[in-house]
């Protein structure tokens, strides 16, 4: 007999929850996130044709790409535009490079107080910053190795 007034008020709660919570706007978010991750992604490839144009080709065409997403990311991050429209596109704003910029970028920025070793350098490892560190510093040791070999 106690298990019913438990699901009682597990529903009461759920009720509650639901009068206090606004409904999500599913189709506006996805669309917003659709048009805007489209947006960064076309803006990538503009540069990519502006830099065949230049005469870069193949890995030299894709690094040069990815490396000026990534300082655009850092760099709208660091003005603070960068956020206002993660928080229009959500996810849209967040899969591509730029996306990953800014989380490596957002961490150094909001503990750079904390000072340079123990703020910046250290916080840049929280969120996706891990990954793209290790995979710059990775890539870094595989080039040294085969510019040796």
């Amino acid at each position: 007999m106690t298990a019913k007034p438990r699901e009682n008020s597990n529903q009461n709660y759920l009720n509650y929850v639901k009068t206090q919570d606004p409904p999500t706007k599913h189709l506006n978010n996805c669309v917003s996130a659709f048009l805007v991750g489209g947006f960064i992604c076309s803006i990538g490839q503009f540069i990519r044709y502006l830099l065949e144009y230049a005469g870069l080709s193949g890995d030299e065409l894709a690094g040069a790409t990815s490396i000026i997403l990534i300082f655009l990311g850092c760099l709208l991050t660091g003005l603070g535009v960068y956020d206002r429209i993660g928080r229009y596109a959500g996810a849209g704003s967040i899969v591509p490079i730029t996306g990953f910029a800014n989380s490596v970028t957002s961490p150094a920025i909001e503990f750079k107080t904390e000072g340079w070793i123990y703020g910046m350098a250290a916080k840049m490892f929280t969120v996706a910053g891990a990954i793209i560190v290790f995979g710059v510093f990775s890539g870094v040791i595989v080039g040294l190795v085969y510019m040796f070999v």
